[in-house]
């Protein structure tokens, strides 16, 4: 295991630097405002490398790679059949400002095997805060939505609709309005269904539905869970779709605190957000204000475990399943360990929570799929060349009982320079681009190059540099 006792007085200095380099970054990148490269195209996949800023004995809260940042950031990847080709959004940057955040679209030709030159969206000129990533959908017509992560009130999300069917040549701006982490579905014959974060104060979970991506209903909250009416709330959430159910697992933050994120809830509709229920069809008004709600699936607060959501899925029944990572506290390093790695399954009338293995950090995050009994994990749950920081080295698990017992079945990734971390499932993903990731060292500012992989643990990079339009990516081996 890790062992960085003699680093951690070199950690902290590093940390500090590393700080202010970024500060005086952005500064300078506000002060000299240079022209908005929105609609360009980039000269290659290059992701956003960030520091949070938060230090402690064993590193930063979390830092690195996070071009295909966040968790609550949902989907990244979609795969369109009618052209045979995966949409992928990321958070991307240019060669010579490594913390210039720009949101960034790119699409692989299954037939050809190669990538095009990924398009700015949307420049966030001078923020270079992940929390800024995009996320992706498509329509039935063809048309790429971006939507844009604001992050608070400072900064406005947006929402981007290619003019054209399937591609990423250009796009238009739909709206510009108040949204973090957007969790945007397509819901057969309904329409766009968006789960997305307010911040009120507090981080607090709303959604909003639209037939057409242009009109959208009224925002509506979904959870303020808190002690007494003086405490304040807060949440995170992951969501997903099946047939015509939404559905959501989210946490609650004692008091507003994330540091204390804890407990596991969960709630669906299958009538467009009209009603919602909890996994046993009991109804649930919203939004949800008891700790002890009929929604609540395991109270990891009278535990002492704070719950990081990197997941959900359904099984072939359309039963909800909910990856996530407890652990003791938010400070990283061994004395919060064990960091379980953690399954809820709804079946047979009541929620089941199994064990897939341990990792160090509890911004290792990673996907979860389903295929009948077949049941696969891929995230960074290895450890990885700069120890005890965000990710690490990919690893396959795979369960054949439905999620009950787990084996590892394949090391993705080995002998790494650099860490790697947020791995992404594709929506309907094919075989030879099933998921993507991006790499990073947490410890000191990097490059941060993007890959992704088969269904069989073949890992190709993206290219760095592009010459022309379209270029095959390079195969790890």
């Amino acid at each position: 295991m890790k062992n960085l006792s003699c680093l951690v007085g070199i950690r902290c200095i590093l940390g500090l630097v590393l700080m202010c380099t970024c500060t005086f970054q952005f500064a300078t990148a506000q002060d000299q405002a240079p022209p908005s490269l929105t609609n360009q195209q980039i000269d290659g996949y290059k992701g956003i490398w960030f520091t949070l800023g938060q230090f402690f004995d064993y590193g930063d809260k979390y830092s690195g790679g996070l071009g295909t940042y966040t968790a609550k950031h949902k989907p990244l990847a979609i795969y369109a059949a009618a052209v045979n080709k995966t949409f992928f959004v990321y958070g991307g940057t240019t060669h010579k400002n490594k913390h210039h955040l720009l949101c960034m679209i790119g699409s692989f030709d299954h037939n050809t095997k190669q990538v095009s030159k990924p398009r700015i969206v949307y420049d966030k000129m001078g923020v270079d805060d992940p929390h800024d990533d995009p996320s992706l959908s498509i329509d039935p017509q063809g048309h790429l939505w971006v939507f844009v992560s604001g992050r608070g009130r400072s900064r406005p999300g947006f929402k981007y609709r290619s003019k054209l069917p399937y591609s990423t040549a250009d796009f238009e701006q739909i709206s510009e309005e108040e949204m973090t982490y957007p969790q945007i579905w397509w819901v057969k014959d309904q329409g766009f269904f968006h789960f997305f974060t307010k911040y009120t104060g507090v981080r607090e979970l709303y959604f909003e539905h639209s037939v057409d991506g242009k009109e959208w209903s009224a925002d509506q909250k979904l959870a303020a869970i808190k002690n007494k009416p003086a405490e304040k709330s807060g949440h995170y959430q992951v969501s997903g779709v099946w047939k015509d159910k939404v559905a959501t697992f989210f946490t609650r933050h004692p008091n507003g605190n994330v540091d204390q994120r804890t407990n596991l809830y969960y709630l669906q509709s299958t009538d467009f957000g009209a009603n919602w229920t909890t996994a046993k069809l009991s109804a649930v008004d919203l939004p949800v204000t008891a700790v002890k709600a009929s929604s609540l699936v395991k109270d990891y607060g009278s535990l002492g475990k704070n719950v990081y959501l990197k997941d959900m899925a359904f099984d072939a029944d359309g039963n909800p399943v909910c990856l996530y990572l407890t652990s003791g506290g938010h400070e990283p390093g061994p004395a919060n360990n064990p960091r379980d790695w953690t399954i809820s399954h709804w079946q047979d009338g009541e929620w089941r929570t199994t064990l897939i293995t341990q990792s160090d950090h509890n911004y290792d995050m990673g996907s979860l799929w389903i295929a009948g009994n077949e049941w696969t994990v891929i995230a960074p749950t290895q450890d990885g060349p700069q120890l005890h920081g965000g990710g690490g080295e990919i690893e396959k698990w795979i369960s054949k009982d439905n999620g009950q017992t787990w084996t590892k079945a394949q090391d993705i990734t080995q002998t790494s320079k650099r860490n790697h971390n947020y791995v992404r499932k594709v929506i309907q993903g094919q075989d030879d681009f099933l998921y993507f990731w991006a790499d990073g060292n947490p410890d000191k500012d990097s490059k941060s190059q993007l890959y992704f992989g088969d269904k069989n643990g073949q890992v190709w990079r993206l290219p760095f540099r592009m010459k022309k339009d379209w270029a095959k990516p390079k195969r790890v081996k």
